[in-house]
């Protein structure tokens, strides 16, 4: 995987061009031996091709429209793009009128001059952290390829994209971890930002309370360019901070429960690093996070808000939905005014009482999942699929129900099963939690 940066670098030097890459990106889509078939629910092939050709002949006038002009992407399948229809990686949607506009963000990246080479595969509308999808297949994580493993979700398809170089970076959202559990799973960074920064326009939603909208890339310094430019900011390389006196708290309640030995072992080994260049780990225990299970009991914002805009779909279309998926919305039903009015309230007296708890640490450290990645076959099992799904889900969806920006950055060992450690910043620390993870990137590198 190479940089964003490495690569605007070398075709603003003509070692490159960005027909090349787009050629190289569509070849390894095609690539009869990969999951490109499984990745890419819709491939812009013509497009892209043109839209290189387009960014390289003004990159010979110096009139491109930005450092990275010309550098291929990938589109999760619920942004809407201009003149298409925007499935979120379902049926139900098949026969949908095509969108008037871009996405917001996808408009922000068009207009950077990134090329996306397509639409990639998702979880049906976002709402599970496996990215298991039965409708278009389920491309494999990179790791024990031949084992056929779950690539995380919701944003498989990008995590997935980025992981095989099929394209250099791409879009996903995170409503409970759908950017992180794939990055974790595939071995790349993902970040889900303070959900207000980036805008959600043009994007099909799933719980608009928690929806967010973040870069999947190979580095922290590649997914903070992204995120500048999501959120209409002047993309900069993020400045490492000092590690030496970093206050990191490490929660011991909720988070580390379940750990397999592999995460255990990744995740004391980044510890010991840390520690060892100065950082202050502090083990500290959390007590709002024991009151979200009695919170969310009945759905939580996923369950509530993804009914309210699906209900007339289910009563429609209800059997085109994957079963999993629609008995997960439909639990929205049974939520009353009053219950999403406490859950309200609930949420913004935990958020205020999290902020007091976290305010003597400069960040909060967790495993981003406790497990590796299961084998897709193992999970055939609703019961098993459930399960699963909770526990992948538990540590990252903290971040969305505290309204925080959050991190997955890759600590195995090169060759063994990705292992991804995650960095909680404040409310919009955005910039600050970069400098963090681009600090702690570069020690456990």
């Amino acid at each position: 995987m190479r940089r964003i940066d490495e690569l605007a670098q070398a075709l603003a030097d003509g070692t490159i061009t960005s027909r090349s890459l787009i050629e190289d990106s569509l070849a390894r889509i095609a690539d009869p031996d990969g999951e490109g078939a499984k990745t890419f629910i819709k491939i812009h092939a013509d497009q892209a091709r043109a839209m290189a050709d387009a960014a390289d002949t003004l990159r010979k006038v110096n009139r491109t429209p930005g450092r990275y002009a010309g550098i291929p992407i990938a589109l999760k399948d619920l942004f809407d793009i201009a003149g298409e229809p925007t499935p979120a990686g379902s049926m139900v949607l098949a026969d949908a009128p095509p969108a008037k506009a871009n996405a917001a963000v996808v408009a922000r990246m068009l207009a950077a001059g990134f090329i996306p080479v397509g639409r990639v595969n998702m979880t049906e509308f976002a709402f599970s952290g496996l990215g298991i999808n039965p409708h278009y297949g389920t491309p494999a994580s990179p790791w024990d390829r031949a084992s056929k493993r779950i690539p995380g979700g919701s944003s498989s398809g990008t995590a997935v994209a980025v992981a095989d170089g099929m394209a250099a970076a791409g879009l996903g959202t995170d409503t409970g971890g759908s950017c992180r559990i794939p990055a974790a799973f595939c071995g790349v960074v993902g970040h889900k930002p303070t959900a207000r920064r980036v805008p959600i326009t043009g994007v099909l939603p799933l719980a608009p309370s928690l929806d967010s909208v973040g870069p999947l890339a190979p580095s922290v310094a590649c997914c903070a360019a992204i995120d500048a430019i999501l959120a209409g900011e002047t993309p900069s390389a993020p400045t490492a901070v000092a590690l030496d006196g970093l206050r990191l708290a490490v929660p011991e309640n909720t988070v580390l429960d379940g750990m397999d030995d592999t995460v255990a072992a990744a995740f004391d080994r980044s510890l010991s690093i840390l520690s060892a260049a100065g950082a202050r780990i502090t083990r500290t225990r959390f007590a709002d996070f024991a009151e979200l299970p009695t919170v969310n009991a009945k759905g939580g914002f996923a369950a509530s808000e993804a009914y309210a805009w699906h209900r007339h779909l289910l009563a429609a279309k209800g059997s085109l939905y994957d079963p999993r998926i629609r008995v997960r919305i439909a639990r929205g039903e049974h939520m009353s005014a009053a219950d999403y009015l406490d859950l309200l309230a609930a949420r913004a007296r935990l958020i205020a009482s999290f902020d007091r708890a976290t305010a003597p640490y400069d960040g909060v450290l967790m495993p981003t999942v406790p497990i590796i990645a299961p084998r897709i076959a193992d999970l055939d099992n609703e019961k098993a699929y459930n399960s699963v799904n909770m526990l992948i889900l538990r540590n990252t969806a903290l971040g969305n129900f505290f309204d925080r920006c959050a991190i997955s950055v890759p600590c195995h060992r090169e060759g063994d099963a990705p292992v991804g450690l995650m960095l909680m910043g404040e409310t919009m620390g955005d910039a600050r939690l970069f400098g963090i993870a681009a600090a702690v990137e570069a020690a456990l590198r």
